[in-house]
């Protein structure tokens, strides 16, 4: 079996220098000293071992060191999966809470996440989870919080009313000398 052979343009101390410097990432710390290690003639296994990593996943990062150099130890970026809905859909469904429930008609007063799940699939087709939502809805920029419930036949004056004069009420019955 032919051995991989490793880039000789870096020199083990300037690679533990690299890996001490690594702010954010630990993996890449850990290949960079495991390279090092097999620079200075320890085995592959030996190295992978004081490093922490396996022997396969030293040789991986040999052949990422043999193509792309030190920067190319870093984790690659996980895309993650593919969004459900379209971003004009996503842009509708915002729309659609941000208008707000119609009492009248649905009877529902505050969106829940039980109704907006019913509404993404009968809408769109799309069938969400009550938490895969909510992460769409932070996503989205929006919070949970409620308004205060208002009763659809309730009286502002009657209740601006109340306010004041339970205030002057509130504030006449203090006990005190005046």
């Amino acid at each position: 079996m032919v051995r991989l052979q490793i880039r000789q343009d870096y020199a083990p101390s300037d690679l533990r220098q690299r890996a001490a410097r690594e702010k954010d990432c630990r993996a890449a710390a850990l290949r960079l000293l495991a390279i090092a290690n097999a620079l200075e003639g320890m085995t592959r296994a030996e190295a992978a071992r004081l490093a922490g990593t396996e022997r396969q996943a030293l040789h991986d990062a040999i052949q990422r060191f043999y193509v792309e150099g030190p920067n190319g130890l870093h984790d690659w970026h996980r895309s993650g999966r593919r969004e459900q809905l379209s971003p004009g859909q996503q842009a509708a469904l915002k729309a659609h809470i941000l208008r707000g429930p119609e009492p009248e008609y649905g009877g529902v007063s505050a969106w829940r996440l039980v109704d907006l799940c019913e509404h993404v699939e009968r809408a769109y087709g799309v069938s969400y989870s009550q938490c895969g939502l909510s992460c769409l809805l932070k996503r989205l920029n929006l919070s949970r919080q409620k308004t205060r419930p208002s009763h659809p036949k309730g009286d502002l004056a009657a209740q601006a009313a109340f306010k004041k004069g339970a205030a002057v009420t509130a504030a006449g019955s203090r006990g005190g000398a005046p």
